[in-house]
């Protein structure tokens, strides 16, 4: 009788496992995606003045929020372990389809999100695992040309994406971030904040993604940004720092959205394309 117990306990077990293993997969996480924003706030501008900056609100929520929703787990990290600062021109209905209750809702679900308010330094995932992210994602905002492009430890992490074929996505003013990749990227940021072309080409010969197709924030939609936003022309645009380092930089006509695939490389041009590029990453990643 004993035996019979144990057996029977041992069949109810088995059809339990088998009536929850459906939703459970359900629930797994597809993986994590690693989110990387600017720990800088002050861009220098051509007049030795400074531009108060951050990330853009809906160049980070929008994607993360879909990103978050398809069961990735969102991993926030910045070059010194700061809170990332939001652009607060970026706090606009304009950006979220005229909609205050879209905008309001964005701010929620921002606030919501624990990794932001407590994001890793960007040199311990550097040196971590980094065959356990999907994606790396740069949001847009100007910050990326402070900091981010010149950044050891995404140098490293981009050269890692690069070499395996992982997912790699950026937005807006982001793209220049790509330059981290060089081994030499702190003095390809001062040629170009010099203005000394021939030396920015000459050490960006190594760019692993020279000869990508990309797009970026287009002199065109930065022209505008500078007379209105900035009130000051920053020392270099995107779009020709991009174009001196080898990238083949596609733009439409400004402030329409346009996404570009090249490879592992998904770039966005501009705000506009915050729901198009992340819907364009989603399917990559599900494609893999």
């Amino acid at each position: 009788m004993r035996a019979f117990r144990q057996i029977a306990w041992c069949v109810l077990a088995a059809l339990f496992s088998l009536t929850l293993a459906p939703a459970a997969m359900a629930q797994a996480p597809k993986g994590k995606i690693l989110i990387v924003l600017s720990s800088e706030h002050e861009l220098p501008l051509k007049d030795g003045k400074t531009f108060e900056t951050g990330y853009y609100l809906n160049e980070l929520v929008i994607p993360a929020r879909k990103f978050a929703d398809a069961g990735y787990e969102l991993v926030f990290a910045t070059p010194k372990g700061n809170v990332p600062v939001v652009d607060q021109a970026s706090i606009s209905a304009d950006y979220f389809g005229g909609s205050r209750e879209a905008l309001d809702d964005a701010r929620r679900y921002q606030a919501s999100l624990v990794g932001l308010q407590h994001p890793f330094r960007l040199s311990d995932v550097a040196r971590g695992d980094l065959s356990q992210y999907r994606a790396v994602f740069v949001p847009g905002g100007p910050a990326p040309l402070i900091d981010l492009m010149a950044d050891r430890d995404l140098g490293a992490i981009l050269r890692d994406f690069h070499a395996h074929g992982r997912t790699t996505i950026f937005l807006c003013h982001a793209p220049v971030a790509l330059l981290a990749a060089l081994p030499n990227a702190s003095d390809m940021q001062v040629a170009l904040r010099a203005g000394d072309v021939a030396q920015a080409k000459q050490l960006a010969s190594t760019w692993p993604y020279r000869g990508y197709r990309m797009t970026v924030f287009s002199d065109e939609e930065e022209t505008i940004a500078a007379q209105n936003v900035f009130h000051g022309e920053p020392p270099f645009t995107p779009e020709e720092g991009l174009q001196i380092a080898g990238g083949k930089v596609e733009t439409v006509k400004g402030w329409a959205p346009n996404v570009v695939e090249d490879r592992e490389l998904l770039t966005g041009q501009n705000p506009a394309s915050d729901e198009q590029l992340a819907e364009l990453a989603l399917r990559v990643l599900a494609a893999h």
